[in-house]
């Protein structure tokens, strides 16, 4: 085995005890991504697209605990929330939270220390979708844009040298990354919270793109 197989054996160890240590306090529920019945007049968009729903379920924070090693340059994706998405949290200082859509842990490292990813939450009535990684265990987040529910979105991450891109339709968003060239990490997947977890079922459809 080579040193960049241990190296990201070690890095997915990493990962896997640090979510096992989050759901300690409570049992977490993996759901596996299934073929999206989306809804609205979206449906006719999903019959002839790879779309996969992920749910994170009432009480829970991940929608799945399945990792998925890869090596990136962008990342491209549509994405859809419903009427689900709207919510309100126990604790009102929690509705400023921001809840976790879609991304990848970078520079072969674990995602609290390297990692971009969009964001969103359900604040002040609209869906607002924030840029939020981690560079060097440091936390950071920018405001990109609002979505309508019901409605299908193309968000894109470019993993640049020392510089993330985050791409939300034409809004357009930079932020700094601690390293250079590919992105090597592990993919993350929708999540809930903050501090709370989720009040109710909430569903997001996404769909992949292809570079």
């Amino acid at each position: 085995m080579g040193m960049c197989s241990r190296r990201n054996n070690t890095i997915l160890a990493l990962a896997i005890s640090s979510l096992m240590l989050l759901g300690a306090c409570e049992e977490m529920t993996e759901v596996v991504p299934e073929q999206a019945e989306v809804p609205g007049t979206a449906k006719e968009a999903a019959a002839a697209a790879d779309i996969e729903k992920y749910v994170i379920l009432t009480g829970e924070h991940h929608a799945t605990l399945s990792f998925e090693n890869v090596a990136l340059d962008q990342l491209k994706f549509n994405a859809l929330f419903d009427s689900t998405a709207i919510y309100s949290t126990i604790d009102p200082a929690n509705q400023a939270d921001i809840n976790k859509l879609y991304g990848m842990a970078d520079c072969n490292s674990y995602h609290h220390t390297n990692s971009a990813r969009f964001g969103w939450r359900w604040h002040e009535e609209q869906l607002e979708i924030w840029a939020y990684t981690y560079v060097n265990g440091e936390r950071n987040s920018a405001f990109v844009d609002t979505v309508s529910l019901g409605v299908f979105n193309e968000y894109e991450i470019s993993f640049e040298d020392n510089n993330y891109r985050f791409r939300l339709n034409e809004k357009e968003v930079e932020m700094p990354r601690q390293c250079e060239a590919t992105a090597e990490g592990y993919k993350l997947f929708p999540y809930f919270g903050g501090d709370e977890t989720a009040p109710h079922d909430i569903s997001i459809w996404i769909e992949e793109l292809k570079n």
